[in-house]
This record gives C-alpha cells, sequence and structure tokens, in this order.
C-alpha cells in the first residue's frame, strides 16, 4: 500500500486553487485575518522583544528577504517566520483544532515567510495554506490528547507537519518532495510540557516552524526521508503514540482506537480545516464556549445577574484535566472556583452576556473584572463526563425564583464565515499599533486574497 506520507505529498503537490470549495477558501481567508489580528495584538509583548534580540544577533550583519510583521525587520525565511510565530501566539486570538493545536501559529507566519520570497500569490497563499491545514490537521485529529499524555505537546509536534506542507507547496515542490518532507520532519518534530509545568517557557510553533523550512530545504536538495516514517514500526505514531496501531491513552469521545486510514480517508472531499475554530477569546479554547453558550442563554431569557441563583455546567472530561489527565495544571480544574477558571468565564457570559476582546487575563491586560462576576463565579459548578462534546458545555442557569433554563453547545459556536470575523474583529481596533484605516485594508486584503497578484501585501498593511 501507497504509505501515508506519500498520499498527502502526492494530493498536496496535485492540489490546485480551483480544487478548493468556496466555504474552504472563506476559512483561510478569515484564519488568514485572525492570525495577522492577533500578530497585532502580541507585537510588543516581551516574548516577542526576545525573540526579535535573538534573531537580531542570530543573524547579525546579515539581513534577509523576508519581513517581520508590524517592525518590518529584514531577516532569513527561518528567522522572520520564528518572530511572527512568536508575535502570533503572543496575541492571543489564535486558531484552534481540537483544544491543544493551534494550526494557523505554525502554518501562516512560514507560509507568509516562503510567500514573500517566491513573490507568490494570493491564490497559491491561499491553496498552500489549505493543503497546510487539512494535513496537519488530519495527522492530528485522533492523537491529539494521547500525544499530550505521553508528555509532547501536540501543538509543535504536528505544527511542524502543517507549516512544512505550507512552505513545500507555495514553494512549488513536487508530491514526492512534499512526501520527503513530511518524512524528514519525522526526524525534526518537537515539543514537551514539563518545562512549563516546572516554571519554564517552552517554545512551541515558533522553534516547530523553523524545524520545517529545514525540512523542506533538505527535500528541495533531494534528501530521502524514508517511506514509511509515519506508520512505520519504530515512526512517527509508535514514538508519540506509542504505538502504530491506533491505540489510544485518552480521546476526546472516549473511544480508545482509531484508525491510521482515516488520515487519508476521503481526502480533498472532506475538508478538515471547516472544524479550525476561532478562539476570539484570549484564554483556552474550551472557556471561549462557556462565554458564548452562557451569553446566548442569558440573551434569550433576558437573565441578569441579580436573576441567578447558580450555574451549572456539564462539559467534556479531558477539559476539566487539561492539558492532560496524565498531568493537569493544579489539579482537577473544575474543583478550583477562581480568576481565570471556567467558573471565571461561565460567569463573565451570563453576568456580562460576553467577554471583552482587548481583555487577557492571565496576563492582567484590559478592565477590571466585574464585582458581579467574582461572586457569581463562586456559584458556578462544572460536571465533567466522558461523552459531551468538546467545546460544547451544557449550560444550565438555576434562577432564583425557583425555576431554571438550559442550552446545549454544539462545539460549533466559533465557527462562522469571514464577514463575521471581520465583524466581530472590529472590537480590536483600539488596542493595536496601526490606525483603523489600514486595519480596514489588511481585512480587505484578506477578503481579496484570491485576488492579490502578491500574498506578501498583507505583510506591508501590518507595519506600523
Amino acid at each position: 500500500m501507497t504509505s501515508i506520507s506519500r498520499q498527502l505529498g502526492d494530493w498536496a503537490g496535485a492540489l490546485s486553487y480551483d480544487d478548493l470549495p468556496p466555504d474552504v477558501v472563506d476559512r483561510a481567508k478569515g484564519l488568514t485575518l485572525h492570525g495577522l489580528a492577533s500578530s497585532l495584538l502580541g507585537q510588543d509583548m516581551p516574548e516577542v522583544t526576545q525573540a526579535r534580540a535573538i534573531m537580531s544577533e542570530e543573524e547579525a550583519g546579515g539581513g534577509g528577504p523576508c519581513t517581520t510583521l508590524v517592525h518590518g525587520e529584514k531577516l532569513t525565511k527561518a528567522g522572520a517566520a520564528f518572530v511572527n510565530s512568536e508575535m502570533m501566539f503572543a496575541g492571543g486570538k489564535w486558531d484552534t483544532f481540537r483544544m491543544l493545536t493551534h494550526p494557523g501559529c505554525a502554518i501562516l507566519p512560514t507560509a507568509l515567510a516562503v510567500a514573500e520570497t517566491e513573490g507568490a500569490s494570493g491564490k497559491e497563499f491561499l491553496t498552500g495554506i489549505v493543503a497546510a491545514y487539512e494535513v496537519m490537521e488530519r495527522m492530528a485529529a485522533d492523537f491529539i490528547p494521547t500525544v499530550m499524555a505521553r508528555g509532547f505537546h501536540p501543538g509543535p509536534v504536528f505544527g511542524i507537519f502543517g507549516a512544512a506542507v505550507a512552505a513545500a507547496k507555495i514553494s512549488g515542490l513536487n508530491g514526492g518532495q512534499i512526501h520527503d518532507a513530511i518524512a524528514q520532519c519525522v526526524n525534526l518534530a518537537s515539543g514537551n510540557v514539563e518545562g512549563i509545568r516546572s516554571g519554564g517557557k517552552s517554545l512551541r510553533e515558533g522553534g516547530a516552524v523553523r524545524n520545517a523550512l529545514l525540512a523542506v530545504a533538505m527535500a528541495r536538495h533531494g534528501t530521502p526521508g524514508g517511506e514509511t516514517a509515519l506508520e512505520g514500526e519504530g515512526g512517527f505514531y509508535h514514538a508519540y503514540t506509542g504505538n502504530n496501531l491506533g491505540k489510544l491513552r485518552y480521546s476526546f469521545t472516549g473511544d480508545n482506537k482509531a484508525s491510521l486510514d482515516n488520515i487519508t480517508k476521503d481526502l480533498g472531499k472532506d475538508w478538515m480545516i471547516l472544524e479550525t475554530l476561532y478562539r476570539i477569546y484570549s484564554t483556552s479554547g474550551y472557556n471561549i464556549a462557556h462565554v458564548e453558550v452562557t451569553a446566548a442563554l442569558a440573551e434569550e431569557h433576558d437573565i441578569k445577574y441579580e436573576d441567578i441563583d447558580r450555574i451549572e455546567a456539564v462539559v467534556n472530561w479531558l477539559e476539566t484535566q487539561y492539558p492532560s489527565p496524565a498531568f493537569p495544571v493544579n489539579g482537577n480544574v473544575y474543583k478550583e472556583p477562581k480568576a481565570g477558571s471556567t467558573h471565571y468565564y461561565t460567569a463573565y457570559g451570563a453576568a456580562r452576556r460576553g467577554f471583552p476582546l482587548l481583555k487577557d487575563q492571565p496576563r492582567g491586560i484590559g478592565e477590571e473584572d466585574p464585582a458581579e462576576v467574582l461572586d457569581l463565579l463562586n456559584r458556578v459548578t462544572l460536571i465533567p463526563t466522558h461523552r459531551q462534546t468538546l467545546f460544547g458545555p451544557k449550560i444550565t442557569i438555576f434562577l432564583k425564583d425557583g425555576t431554571n433554563v438550559s442550552k446545549q453547545g454544539t462545539g460549533r459556536e466559533f465557527i462562522w464565515d469571514f464577514d463575521h470575523e471581520a465583524e466581530r474583529l472590529q472590537e480590536i481596533i483600539p488596542g493595536i499599533p496601526i490606525q483603523e484605516a489600514r486595519f480596514q485594508s489588511l481585512i480587505s486584503a484578506c477578503g481579496t486574497l484570491n485576488q492579490l497578484d502578491r500574498a506578501d501585501e498583507l505583510i506591508q498593511l501590518t507595519q506600523k
């Protein structure tokens, strides 16, 4: 049988813009805008200043063909992709796929760097990132919780494959070369969770983009990657999930078996990129659903803070064991009502019917916490279950008059079209370093990306 990496490489190599359905193109445009908006918000965070300093030192005197977002430094492809990845990550407005991966933080910085050096068109850029999202998310889909339980962070571990496919496709590599790039990523994938658990800062997607570009360079120059680097007896899935048979330690659905055949099943027909969510609030992905579902319930029934006795939320069990049941942060999350907890975001949705887009609670950025939120969060109870939809809590608000109302989340509350994405992002304008008119031009350029002669126009529109 044809190996998984060969099937993925051949498909990505043959993919053309005309193969992309309209909803897939729309999602790719929206994800691009979302990542660039996050970069604008993250451009002066301490880790970005550090990343810029590191690259300035590492590439001293050399300059390069690629431009960093917002600040405009000239660096190598790897240098610019690293800085831009760190910037996108720092802004907190990531996309998210099945809780623990954020594809755009790896794919978009790499795609932008390569598009600039190649002079790629908007259509070529869109085709490249769609191929990248599809490959990365199919490889990751069933295996994310099991990879995390082994101490590997699935964000960079799978992100390198997305970044490499984006770079390879936009560079014009053929299917065989893309296969080799994917196979070389097996040797270069990395990302561990222990550092951050013990007081350190883990390098995540920023490291993945640099290694991805190395894998692509090796493939371009003819270095073979090996035929069964993914599914072989000693391959990627054996190393990162503990076996190559699809046996799972944990899963979002409670199932303990997945099929490796599903990675390439209906490739180019069923588009996994359409499952990618917009993490519009700066918090862990599972919390965004609590804001939205609770806010919608309060809005539908005109419920005010003063009316509420208590709230119950039935949630996916794995969401309460973040990032993994093998080593949850501070024990079981669902037992700890405090500012920044899931209880807090549920209370915010009920009391304020939303959450400020410019507020980043973990960083202490944004408006003060309202007193009613800090009071109500102590009356929120989380009830974990193995079968609840990921990012789809069932919220019940118990009222002081003895009645109660409920709303079941779908897990798709943060899947929307480009126009809605652009509308939601208007709220961040006071917090970004460019003028409103330029931001609107950036939105327009993303929305008409398929018409741009050069995709790197997007980079210029972020400059201060």
